[in-house]
């Protein structure tokens, strides 16, 4: 690796409830990050369905490539990462057709079940693609739209995944980058294009979508009419891990191949690195997914209810203080209520009651009481409940992974948020029997960065990035200390 001048690179990261933009540089062997602007990414409820407000995103990208601006900022380049399965429709004139619909929004309810009974049996979808089912997958949303009439859908030129959909409109380009593609349920891993026979029963062609592209492509730069918006010249935007655990899984400071990655925030993705498809009868009976990696690599994981369940509660915790009193407003105080706890329930996180409950601490009771197990009688029984039921919920899935892979995993690498909360990390280690190392926690921004700098030609690989991470963050490491979580 050469050492060079310091070069600034600037990440788009947008989740499903919030959007930030990050400013990192890079001297070629360490990466510093800051948080450049944060902002609100709301749901918008609209005419009885849900959608994403995309305009408002754009602008905000365009508000942080202003800033850049101010503070003379010279950009090597931008990547944007954002979450996937969700799409946006242009005309051929270019303009937007309708806002985006949200991944959240019921219409798809069912719809999986009838796409299997009037388009093509569950069985050859998953043989096809290797992605685990889930109703809001984007086969199911355009076939449900198609179904409905949608008119969007009909007049549009380009279907483009939300990443693809920005940087359409800040170069012009219609891409399709490959790992938030594979998110789609219409990706075929074998192939690596989109599947015809798919795409077929939603009644669309290829050429409805963009060009496919893989992460470290620079696909374009911003056009004339965003140059003069924001002050900026021609800086190039490349295609990074474009779905967010894409770019997350990339971040893992890991040294050789004998892990699994846990994603940790509201979803926990849990998964291996795999050089190709797992595509069995075990596997889509376990219903796990095969997405896009970096370097052609298969991201083989589950998804799991992560601490949705927690936020959930402690949202409840706030709201109903007459029946939850003196309940600690911080966040870390509240985690450590479960050491005030020696409650043995626990919960299948998957249950799909937890979905979406009117009440979260009902929907747990409830699920306790069929079981036979004692009730939650506090907010740290509540708590204690949720992160040993994680914990055992992970050792499940890596049991699975062990048998389904040829990877012999030795520990467990977590990166997102949920990688500061020390006493999950700790149940965790101590329901899987090896080390949990915790960190980064600003995975995405960083395998989003990473991938930045390699197309710049200032590493070459997977490995050398992986190098980087490990010289720029402090991780902390978790040894087992009991082995008492049961199922």
């Amino acid at each position: 690796m050469k050492t060079k001048d310091m070069t600034q690179y600037l990440a788009v990261d947008l989740g499903a409830t919030s959007g930030r933009t990050v400013l990192a540089s890079f001297d070629g062997q360490r990466v510093e990050m800051r948080e450049f602007t944060r902002f609100e990414n709301p749901q918008l409820p609209l005419g009885g369905h849900i959608y994403w407000d995309l305009p408002h995103l754009y602008n905000e990208v365009l508000r942080a490539l202003r800033q850049v601006k101010a503070e003379g900022i010279e950009l090597q380049s931008i990547g944007i990462d954002t979450w996937g399965c969700d799409f946006a429709f242009f005309g051929r004139d270019g303009q937007l057709l309708g806002l985006p619909y949200c991944y959240r929004d019921p219409h798809t309810d069912g719809s999986m079940e009838r796409f299997f009974g009037e388009c093509m049996p569950q069985t050859d979808v998953y043989a096809r693609t290797g992605i685990q089912f889930m109703p809001f997958n984007t086969l199911f949303q355009l076939y449900t739209l198609r179904r409905n009439g949608c008119e969007a859908l009909a007049y549009a030129d380009k279907i483009l995944f939300i990443p693809d959909a920005l940087i359409y409109m800040l170069t012009g380009e219609t891409v399709m980058e490959t790992t938030v593609a594979s998110t789609s349920q219409m990706l075929n891993p074998v192939t690596g294009d989109l599947d015809e026979a798919l795409l077929k029963a939603v009644g669309l062609t290829r050429d409805r979508f963009g060009r496919l592209v893989q992460p470290g492509e620079r696909v374009g730069v911003l056009t004339p009419q965003v140059q003069d918006a924001t002050g900026l010249g021609a800086i190039p935007i490349v295609a990074v891990g474009s779905h967010d655990t894409a770019s997350a899984v990339a971040a893992v400071p890991a040294a050789d191949a004998d892990f699994a990655y846990l994603s940790c925030g509201t979803w926990s993705l849990l998964g291996v690195e795999s050089q190709k498809p797992i595509i069995t009868d075990e596997s889509f009976q376990e219903n796990f997914t095969n997405e896009g990696g970096l370097d052609g690599t298969i991201r083989f994981l589950k998804n799991i209810t992560g601490l949705w369940i927690y936020e959930q509660c402690r949202k409840q915790f706030k709201d109903d203080s007459s029946k939850f009193k003196d309940v600690p407003a911080d966040v870390n105080a509240l985690n450590a209520l479960c050491l005030q706890s020696d409650c043995a329930s626990l919960i299948n996180p998957d249950d799909p009651r937890f979905a979406h409950p009117v009440s979260m601490t009902a929907a747990i009771c409830e699920y306790l009481t069929e079981t036979g197990q004692t009730l939650p009688q506090t907010p740290a029984d509540y708590v204690r409940i949720i992160f040993r039921s994680l914990a055992a919920r992970y050792r499940e899935v890596v049991d699975i992974l062990r048998r389904l892979t040829s990877v012999d995993i030795r520990r467990l690498h977590v990166i997102g948020g949920g990688s500061r909360n020390e006493f999950l990390m700790q149940f965790a280690a101590d329901a899987l029997q090896m080390p949990v190392i915790a960190g980064p926690q600003e995975g995405t921004a960083l395998g989003n960065i990473l991938v930045q700098v390699r197309a710049a030609g200032d590493v070459s690989t997977l490995a050398e990035m992986r190098a980087i991470i490990a010289r720029s963050i402090e991780l902390k490491e978790y040894q087992p200390k009991s082995s008492s979580i049961q199922r």
